[in-house]
């Protein structure tokens, strides 16, 4: 899938309700099982999203999904980011956990209850921006806005994986890729409006970083800056250099992200230590809550107590079900 913008009269195609239950139907029935959700122990999803150092890459997603002007006039009017940096990390992350680590019947809740928020957020773009005149409408149901989101979140969790772990196979991409097109349905998405594989995936993102439709506007740089200033996060220098280091050049300068020597080297740094810690860390503290809430089901368990201290610094909450 390469043709990657709507022409400037066109808004794309929207996910409605009907769009969206034929997508979770599918997906229901080809569930790894009731309790083990829908992708299950065995699945390359749990094998990277458990991983604590996915979360190396959160600024480049959030960066790259910013450089959509439609993304970044929807956070900028209508999401509390800014006002509540830590509630916005934890509704993430719990959708997004939910959606791999929950029952069947918490996946699909937490699906239909992403659609809902998503029917409220539209509007029209204030300024141009690139491909996107002043005053053309935006809605976060679109699918292609959609689309670039969901690429955004499964390139970003490969890169942020091999950072610290050794790469993933051939294979594993492909399987971790195939996997991500169920993942994408949860988001209405259609798997036929995706690229086939892993590497149209890649030919997708990088027709995506070389077209006119990413393009960092004002709001986008506001919004980026306020981030990594810190908005109440105490984000590190090394964690702002290494996700200046994740992103394309062009991008990275559009945002006024510095990238010299003095980053460079704090990224090796902070690369090298985690790099030596990572994979002697004990499992509490390597996987994220959901998974070990995930694996104690599975296993008959009730959550322990780690579990649940677990959860609330990843998603602000004890448990998946709330």
């Amino acid at each position: 899938m390469l043709q990657v913008a709507p022409t400037a009269d066109e808004g794309g195609t929207l996910v409605d309700e009907a769009r969206l239950e034929r997508e979770l139907a599918a997906l229901r029935a080809s569930a790894a099982g009731p309790s083990e959700g829908l992708f299950g122990p065995a699945s390359m999803m749990w094998r990277v999203d458990r991983e604590a150092a996915v979360f190396l890459g959160a600024g480049r997603a959030i960066l790259l999904q910013l450089a959509h002007p439609w993304v970044a006039a929807a956070i900028a009017e209508h999401s509390r980011t800014l006002a509540d940096p830590i509630g916005r990390f934890h509704r993430t992350f719990g959708i997004v956990f939910t959606m791999v680590f929950g029952t069947a019947d918490q996946a699909i809740a937490a699906a239909r209850r992403l659609y809902r928020r998503h029917l409220g957020i539209e509007g029209r773009l204030g300024e141009a921006a690139g491909h996107f005149p002043a005053g053309s409408a935006y809605r976060a149901n679109d699918v292609r806005a959609l689309s670039w989101v969901h690429a955004t979140l499964i390139e970003t969790a490969v890169l942020a994986y091999e950072l610290v772990l050794p790469p993933l196979t051939a294979e594993d991409r492909e399987r971790y890729y195939e996997e991500s097109l169920r993942f994408a349905g949860l988001f209405g998405i259609p798997a036929s409006s995706l690229p086939r594989d892993w590497a149209g995936f890649l030919d997708y993102i990088r027709a995506m970083c070389q077209s006119d439709v990413l393009t960092v506007s004002a709001s986008a740089r506001g919004i980026a800056g306020e981030i990594f200033r810190g908005a109440g996060l105490g984000i590190p220098s090394w964690y702002r250099a290494l996700t200046a280091g994740m992103l394309p050049p062009d991008m990275r300068d559009a945002f006024g992200l510095a990238y010299g020597r003095e980053e460079q080297r704090a990224a090796e740094r902070a690369l090298a230590v985690l790099r030596n810690l990572y994979r002697l860390l004990p499992s509490p503290l390597r996987y994220v809550g959901p998974y070990h809430e995930a694996q104690d089901r599975l296993s008959g368990r009730r959550p322990k107590r780690a579990t649940a201290l677990l959860n609330r610094i990843w998603i602000g909450q004890r448990s998946l079900g709330g």
